[in-house]
């Protein structure tokens, strides 16, 4: 794991305030003069802190004229530095956000091979119907530890499958197991790119991307993106016929080398992205726009059995808590009679039993 990862283009090693800039050519003026007059260098220091300054020091002290012309140099050398950084065209907020960036940030890696078999084990265990999706990140993990790659990086997934067999949770557990944080955007819900990409500043409503937002708040690197219900996606143009939909926003994110120096259209400021692992889902992938579908493994997922709901309702069912009656209970129906029933509907289930047996008693 690297804290120290250049996620953006900016160098925040330049002094970029006119004030400093400014004591630090005053003192460099006056330790010049206080060399020029005889004294030795390595003293300069010592007598500058001392609060008993004698006369020597202070015939270095600048006069009126090289203040006037210090200040002036340090408030061009300011606009130079603050030019050369990088973030010459944002606000004050704007630079105290990107500045919290300065230290790099943190890039997940898993420790060992045997760690990506952990995971991919513990996965299996909880949601053996998602087998496929789970082979394919045990393989990218173990890839990544021999490779030495800096940051672990999973292929562009998309689940296709019905809805409410666990598709999302699968992937947000797999960044659980991973140690990365996870974000999930519901397509559905925000068919725009704006959740994706940002908007520019000028409009009313401006923002990063969620994407960037996250980096921001978690200093993390290599997140895993959740795209739920991308197959709802849409088509979303303004009154200009300009397209804003969030499949053209993702789609330069997808691409590693684009997503290498990614433009942020609310900062402006071109980030490195291609470390985002990205998992879509969809209910029907023949709604999948083409150009995001060739970009995306695809794993179908089929339909939960009866086995699968009861592996499910028993492991949910203990973490929860729920008594080993109410367990095998639930366990028979739902081996009887699975068909139309999802994750959530066992769930709901479970809820129901646990708050049924936890009633306070009657008097």
């Amino acid at each position: 794991m690297s804290d120290h990862f250049p996620i953006c283009d900016l160098r925040f090693d330049l002094e970029t305030s006119p004030a400093k800039i400014e004591a630090e050519l005053t003192s460099f003026l006056r330790k010049l003069r206080w060399v020029a007059k005889g004294h030795d260098r390595a003293d300069f220091d010592a007598v500058r802190d001392d609060d008993r300054w004698d006369d020597a020091m202070r015939a270095c002290r600048p006069s009126l004229h090289d203040g006037d012309r210090i200040r002036r140099r340090a408030s061009a050398l300011a606009d130079r530095r603050l030019s050369a950084s990088g973030m010459a065209h944002l606000g004050r907020d704007a630079r105290e956000t990107l500045t919290g960036l300065k230290h790099g940030v943190r890039m997940e890696q898993l420790a060992s091979e045997h760690r990506a078999d952990e995971i991919a084990a513990a996965l299996h265990e909880e949601m053996p119907w998602m087998s496929r999706a789970s082979e394919i990140a045990w393989n990218a993990m173990r890839e990544s530890v021999r490779s030495g790659a800096p940051a672990l990086r999973l292929p562009t997934l998309l689940l296709d499958g019905p809805p409410g067999i666990g598709k999302s949770h699968w992937a947000r557990r797999l960044a659980e197991l991973i140690g990365t944080p996870s974000e999930l955007i519901d397509a559905a819900a925000e068919p725009a790119g704006f959740a994706v990409a940002g908007s520019q500043k000028g409009w009313g409503t401006a923002h990063p991307g969620r994407p960037v937002e996250m980096i921001l708040r978690e200093r993390v690197g290599n997140p895993i993106i959740v795209i739920d219900e991308i197959d709802k996606v849409g088509e979303v143009r303004s009154d200009k016929g300009i397209s804003f939909a969030l499949s053209n926003a993702l789609l330069p994110l997808l691409e590693p080398l684009s997503a290498r120096a990614w433009s942020c259209p609310f900062f402006r400021v071109r980030f490195d992205m291609r470390w985002i692992s990205w998992v879509l889902t969809s209910n029907n992938r023949r709604n999948v726009p083409a150009p995001l579908l060739s970009r995306c493994r695809v794993v179908d997922v089929a339909p939960l059995t009866g086995v699968h709901l009861v592996h499910f309702a028993r492991r949910e069912g203990a973490r929860r808590g729920l008594s080993d009656g109410a367990i095998e209970a639930l366990s028979e129906v739902l081996a009887r009679t699975h068909q139309n029933v999802d994750l959530r509907a066992v769930i709901k289930l479970i809820d129901g039993l646990f708050a049924r047996e936890n009633l306070p008693p009657r008097h």
